[in-house]
């Protein structure tokens, strides 16, 4: 464990041209400090779970491109969209994304995660790693990564061969296009308001327009 902080603390640092942590190395860091604070016994009780969470939430922030999962999930959806509507629609998307990704790890109770291999394609990455269940069943999940600046970031997972994104985004076009953009908000809204427990979405800031000069 301390080993996987030193990683995570050299990942925030990083500020080279190139990552200096390597994609699984990444994921592995992000992935077991995530079970740590989710296993910590001082955490443990239901008064700290928003704690917990919000602790997660940052760490899962520092994993993920959500704006980049948002344009992918929306596809040429994305392009239609004004840049306060897309705004929108990541800060609502990577609300849910987070609490997905935190209410599968609030389940583990001890499985083996076991990083198979690193496939680098210049600015692409994937890494493939598998969870091993007591009873010794093997789920795949691959995650695919992309290097933005320093840093390599995910913007997909693929778990059992079934994409994260692809998945949403069948979804939000087969609604989009028998009902409308407005309903998927809707959708993604009521969503989010049940499982965050507020009545409203996150807010945020209107867009401003660049000052001529």
């Amino acid at each position: 464990m301390q080993k996987a902080l030193a990683m995570w603390l050299l990942l925030a640092a990083s500020g080279g041209a190139q990552p200096e942590v390597s994609p699984t190395q990444v994921v592995q860091a992000a992935t077991e400090q995530v079970l740590q604070v989710v296993q910590d016994g001082q955490l443990a009780a239901p008064v700290s779970q928003d704690q917990r969470r919000l602790e997660v939430q940052r760490i899962a922030e520092r994993l993920f491109d959500f704006q980049e999962m948002s344009r992918r999930s929306l596809a040429l959806h994305w392009r239609e969209r004004t840049p306060q509507e897309q705004a929108e629609f990541v800060a609502v998307f990577k609300q849910l994304l987070g609490r997905a990704y935190i209410g599968r790890l609030e389940n583990y109770s001890g499985e083996q995660i076991v990083y198979v291999s690193e496939q680098v394609d210049g600015e692409f990455a994937t890494v493939r790693s598998k969870i091993v269940t007591g009873r010794g069943a093997e789920i795949p999940v691959d995650y695919r990564l992309h290097q933005v600046g320093a840093r390599w970031v995910v913007y997909d997972v693929a778990v059992s061969g079934v994409s994260f994104v692809a998945n949403y985004r069948g979804q939000f076009d087969k609604i989009i296009r028998s009902s409308s953009y407005a309903a998927l908000m809707r959708d993604l809204k009521g969503k989010y308001a049940e499982t965050t427990g507020r009545a409203t979405a996150p807010v945020v800031a209107p867009a401003v327009a660049p000052v001529q000069k």
